[in-house]
C-alpha cells in the first residue's frame, strides 16, 4: 500500500523542517573595524580560524579572511555580506545552509537579522547533518520500494535484475525467512537494486529529472555511497561534498515529485 499523503508530508516536515541552521551553527567571533590586523591575525592562527567578523557602530557588518590580515586595521580588509549567497536566518533548512556553503564553502547565520554564527564545511560532519542526510537517503529509499511494489505488483521487476543481483536478493530474502522475519523478495533488494529497476521507466525518470538511464543510475550509486558513508561513521567531508551537495540539492525537489507520482498510482 502506498503511503497516504498525511503521512509523507509529515516525514517531510521532520527533516526539512526539524533540522535547522542553527543545529550546525558557531559562534561568530567578530572585532572592531578598528582593531590592528596583525592581532586579529594572530588571534586566528591561535584559534586555527580562517575569519573573523568585523564590527562597525557595534554591529558586525562583514568578515575578513587570515590570509589578508598583514597590516593596518582589520576593517581595511573588510568583505561586506552578500545577502543572496552569505546570509542565513537561523531557521533556514539545512538545504539552504548546503546551497550556501557550495557557493562560498561557508555562511553566516543571522539572528534578529544581524550575523551572530558561522557554519563552514567542517560543521558538516556534526551529528544533526549527518541524521538529517541519512534520513533524506532512507525516505527515498522507502518511496522507490513503494513505487516498485506499486508498478511491477506481478513481479515483473524480476526480468530487469541480472542473475548475480537476483541471487543475491534470493540468498537474503532466505535469510530472513530463516529467522521468521516475513518479508517480501521486494524488500530485500539493495538501495541500488531498486534505483536500476527504476531506471527503466522513462515517465518517471524524466519527472524527477533525469534525461537518461545512466545519469540517474551514477546519480544513486552517488547517493548510496554517501549513505554507506553515514552509516559506517566515516567522514563525508570534503571526498564526499559534491555528493552532499548533490543529495541536498536534488533529494527535496525528488522526494516531492516521487510521492507525487506514487499517490497517483
Amino acid at each position: 500500500m502506498l503511503w497516504k499523503v498525511s503521512q509523507r508530508t509529515r516525514l517531510r516536515r521532520l527533516f526539512f523542517e526539524g533540522f535547522s541552521a542553527l543545529d550546525l551553527a558557531e559562534p561568530l567571533v567578530s572585532f572592531d573595524a578598528t582593531t590592528d590586523a596583525r592581532i586579529v591575525r594572530q588571534f586566528l592562527l591561535d584559534k586555527d580560524f580562517d575569519l573573523v567578523g568585523i564590527r562597525r557602530d557595534g554591529l558586525v557588518c562583514g568578515y575578513a579572511r587570515r590570509d589578508s590580515l598583514n597590516s593596518g586595521q582589520c576593517g581595511d580588509h573588510l568583505i561586506p555580506f552578500c545577502a543572496d549567497s552569505d546570509l542565513v536566518p537561523e531557521t533556514a533548512s539545512l538545504v539552504d545552509v548546503v546551497r550556501s556553503l557550495d557557493l562560498n564553502r561557508q555562511c553566516f547565520v543571522t539572528v534578529l537579522d544581524q550575523p551572530t554564527a558561522i557554519i563552514t564545511l567542517d560543521d558538516l560532519e556534526k551529528p544533526p547533518m549527518r541524521m538529517f542526510l541519512f534520513g533524506l537517503v532512507t525516505i527515498t529509499e522507502m518511496v522507490m520500494t513503494d513505487l516498485l511494489r506499486s508498478k511491477y505488483a506481478d513481479g515483473s521487476w524480476q526480468e530487469l535484475l541480472s542473475e548475480t543481483r537476483m541471487a543475491k536478493a534470493k540468498a537474503l530474502h532466505e535469510e530472513r525467512a530463516r529467522r521468521g522475519q516475513k518479508v517480501g523478495l521486494l524488500d530485500c533488494l539493495q538501495f541500488g537494486d531498486k534505483g536500476w529497476i527504476l531506471s527503466y521507466d522513462e515517465e518517471w525518470r524524466k519527472t524527477v529529472g533525469y534525461q537518461s538511464r545512466r545519469e540517474m543510475r551514477e546519480a544513486l550509486k552517488e547517493l548510496e555511497m554517501l549513505r554507506n558513508n553515514l552509516a559506517h561513521t566515516q567522514a563525508i567531508i570534503p571526498h564526499g561534498w559534491q555528493r552532499i551537495v548533490i543529495a541536498c540539492c536534488r533529494l527535496e525537489r525528488n522526494l516531492e515529485r516521487d510521492s507525487a507520482g506514487g499517490s497517483n498510482e
